[in-house]
């Protein structure tokens, strides 16, 4: 409930501080007094929109601060959610700067404005035109209803179970969507990796290949150059390792008398030995190099495959196209799990849908039981505001799953004895829409907490012994929930445990809009000017006092 309201530099207020009762606050005034600036500066405060217009005068910004009282409401987890810092005594708090600049806090916590209005709703109802119009709405009804059956269990466990089946249709659906797609591309994927598979690709083939082939294509004179070789190296007698080894003689002769010929003694025995090494090794070359045409026949051949694949492929390499058909592998291998993964993901859909569907049931039902005895109330209350022909009754056609459940449900109303129901949107006038909002919501306050209730032209219509029920009914819902009603009745006036009074004063600069809570004298005036006028008489004054009294009674 809302303990303590402050407004600083808000349209025609400069600064009103109010402590509020626990039970009916009511607020009178005159016309033009300001009522609608308050109910302004509460909006600004829940989060809806306000400009640098609404300053006053030249302030630099203008402020509002509610403090809430919220160890009823079991928003500790909702909190969380928001990751705010939970209190059972909040604070929020909205302020508007000259240049338009809008900042919002709870618990002197910086929030964006959409979480100031999550916050907000879950503390204050403020009852509009748009609010009564929304009683007309599928969806509004319906929330009305799930309310008067009080099944939040069983609507949350509804919920769950509907979330769950949602994500799995999404997911079930994206496995579909890839099987789909992979029997669409399967064929060309198995002919490219039959290929593939078939050219028994190996890493790095194409390059010894290619080497392959020139020697093979050059055997002649490769042949030709290494005899040419092995003859100046070691075969003839002039050849390169004997007249290393004449040299190696000659400085293995003289060694001892230099270290300089020693070490050049250690090189050249280097040079001979390596000599003999390639020597050697070119001697095993030569018994290689043998023209083989069907070998170069069947090179080129291999060489043209692979060229024919890389060229197709888009490769440079052998090596690319051995990524490429691992790549097809993981795919065929893909398909064929994705089948059996999609075939599980349909059997779990199935169940996740009956169990929608078994809950969805029990919702129904729920709901449907609430029908006749939610007419029940709503009958008498309706008449004891003058709408004495109402009729009202609850139209269901079951719906596939969602997630509200498993039901349309609209009220049909009719006001008048003789004319058929209708569609509550078509069928109630303005002052009926408020009664029946009004009904509903004192209907539903024995059901919920409801946050701290906002009244603004909820009488619109009524006077007289309806008047009279009607401030009963608010003293009533009062006893549990925290009402806050702007009225222009007496009789609704006398029925609130506290009262305030809108006025204002002009002095020779402006005019300023001022509240007060009246003390008892005051109110009994009060009352008595709102039945009498401004200068009330004896009967009138008399009339309040028995105004006062019925709420004594109640």
């Amino acid at each position: 409930m809302l303990k303590h309201l402050s407004i600083k530099n808000y349209a025609l207020i400069d600064e009103l501080e109010i402590t509020l009762s626990p039970h009916l606050n009511v607020i009178t005034g005159e016309t033009g007094a300001g009522k609608s600036i308050l109910l302004g500066a509460l909006g600004m405060l829940l989060g809806s929109r306000a400009d640098s217009k609404a300053l006053w005068g030249g302030a630099e910004k203008c402020v509002a601060e509610g403090t809430f009282d919220m160890a009823d409401y079991k928003l500790q987890s909702f909190f969380e959610s928001l990751d705010l810092d939970y209190a059972s005594v909040t604070i929020i708090r909205r302020e508007i700067t000259a240049a338009g600049k809008s900042r919002a806090f709870v618990n002197d916590t910086p929030v964006t404005l959409d979480v100031l209005k999550q916050v907000a709703v879950r503390l204050m109802d403020i009852h509009s035109q748009h609010e009564t119009l929304q009683l007309g709405s599928r969806q509004f009804q319906l929330q009305l209803v799930d309310t008067f059956a009080a099944h939040h269990e069983l609507r949350k466990e509804y919920l769950q179970a509907w979330k769950k089946y949602s994500a799995q249709k999404e997911s079930t659906d994206k496995l579909r969507e890839e099987m789909a797609a992979w029997k669409q591309e399967s064929d060309f994927i198995s002919f490219q990796l039959k290929e593939l598979s078939e050219a028994k690709l190996q890493p790095s083939e194409a390059e010894k290949l290619e080497s392959e082939i020139k020697i093979l294509e050059n055997a002649e004179a490769i042949k030709s150059s290494v005899h040419q070789c092995l003859s100046l190296l070691g075969e003839s007698e002039f050849s390169i390792i004997n007249l290393v080894a004449a040299v190696r003689q000659q400085l293995h002769s003289i060694e001892s008398f230099s270290e300089a010929y020693a070490a050049l003694l250690k090189r050249i025995e280097s040079i001979r030995l390596e000599l003999g090494d390639i020597l050697s090794e070119l001697e095993n070359e030569s018994e290689k190099i043998e023209y083989d045409p069907k070998r170069a026949d069947l090179v080129k051949e291999r060489l043209s495959t692979l060229y024919r694949l890389l060229q197709k492929h888009r490769c440079k390499t052998v090596d690319e196209l051995l990524s490429i058909e691992n790549e097809l592998n993981q795919k065929s291998a893909k398909g064929t799990n994705t089948d059996e993964e999609l075939s599980a993901a349909e059997k779990e859909l199935q169940q996740s849908y009956e169990e929608v569907l078994s809950l969805g049931k029990k919702l129904s039902a729920s709901r449907k039981a609430t029908f006749a005895p939610f007419t029940q109330q709503l009958l008498p209350l309706l008449r004891d505001l003058g709408i004495g022909s109402a009729a009202v009754e609850f139209s269901h056609e079951a719906a596939e799953p969602t997630a509200n459940g498993m039901d349309n449900i609209e009220i049909l109303f009719s006001a008048n004895k003789g004319v058929a129901l209708r569609p509550l949107a078509h069928a109630a006038s303005g002052g009926e829409f408020s009664r029946l909002m009004f009904v509903v919501k004192f209907i539903i306050a024995e059901k919920t907490s409801l946050p701290t209730l906002v009244l603004d032209e909820i009488d619109t219509g009524i006077s007289g012994e309806i008047a009279i029920r009607m401030g009963q009914m608010m003293n009533e819902m009062g006893k549990k929930h925290q009402l806050l009603v702007i009225t222009h009745l007496p009789q609704i006036a006398a029925m609130g445990e506290s009262h305030y009074f809108v006025y204002k004063q002009t002095n020779e600069s402006r005019t300023i809009s001022r509240m007060k809570m009246l003390d008892p004298q005051e109110r009994l005036m009060a009352i008595a000017s709102m039945i009498g006028g401004e200068d009330p008489s004896h009967p009138a004054v008399e009339n309040a006092k028995e105004l006062m009294k019925m709420r004594s009674n109640g």
